[in-house]
């Protein structure tokens, strides 16, 4: 195919693509009844509301102190629920991986839990502990601890999954027991993919936190609503602010450890 051909094929590829965007944009705000043109035409009030109500005065300030207690509060309940359901997805993903399953009884059900814990969304998991558990911190911490166990039980199966059989099966022909082939050949292969998971989790559990704690009155979801309920939206910006900040240095402390272990 020359050159002209396939700037051709680009060119009425780019056009279908193009006509098909359209034409969903058409259906979809056509169905939800969703003005474009209305909503276009409000960006300038809405970009001019932000900038005059969002803003970081002096005053707001003076309430960084406890909006960074609260900020801990939330880091520390991730972390918290992050670590315990990693235990617990080790356990089931050997139990689930078809390298170190003892029993498919035992795989099936492994990968049973992951799927319902994974597939039910961590705010739904807040919403049902809820009524429960109450709004406390345990409510929080339990619909976070559930979401990763259910992420990274899924996560640590197919880890196993993909590692080396070589190791396996040279320990399986000297005897080994069980726990001396997955302490020995298994975890050794799988720990540096296993750790960015679960510094992975740490993070997605730090946003999803902000919203779990809206629903739970707890960490620094809590304040977000309180300042926003009481029309304090100078405060609003700081807790945004003070969230963004703190995610985007998690995620570069996160990355780097990644680099360094794999």
């Amino acid at each position: 195919m020359n050159e002209k051909a396939m700037r051709s094929q680009r060119k009425w590829q780019t056009i279908i693509w193009v006509a098909i965007i359209i034409t969903f944009t058409y259906l979809a705000s056509d169905i939800t009844n969703f003005n474009i043109i209305h909503g276009i035409a409000t960006l300038p009030n809405a970009i001019t509301w932000i900038f005059s109500n969002l803003t970081i005065t002096p005053e707001t300030l003076e309430r960084l102190p406890k909006i960074l207690e609260k900020l801990a509060e939330t880091i520390l309940m991730s972390i918290a629920a992050t670590t315990t359901a990693t235990i617990f997805s080790l356990f089931l993903g050997l139990m689930g991986s078809k390298t170190t399953g003892t029993s498919s009884v035992l795989g099936v059900f492994a990968r049973f839990i992951a799927s319902v814990a994974r597939n039910i969304p961590v705010v739904a998991w807040a919403l049902i502990l809820l009524l429960s558990f109450g709004q406390n911190s345990m409510t929080g911490y339990l619909a976070l601890f559930v979401g990763s166990l259910g992420f990274l039980t899924r996560a640590f199966i197919e880890t196993i999954d993909e590692a080396s059989h070589s190791a396996v099966e040279a320990l399986r022909a000297t005897g080994s027991t069980y726990f001396q082939i997955v302490f020995k050949a298994v975890i050794p292969q799988c720990l540096p993919q296993m750790i960015s998971w679960i510094l992975f989790m740490i993070e997605t559990n730090i946003r999803s936190a902000t919203l779990v704690g809206i629903l739970t009155g707890t960490g620094i979801g809590y304040s977000f609503d309180l300042y926003y309920k009481t029309l304090n939206y100078n405060a609003v910006a700081l807790v945004t602010f003070v969230i963004v900040i703190s995610v985007i240095i998690i995620e570069l402390m996160s990355n780097r450890i990644r680099k360094v272990i794999l």
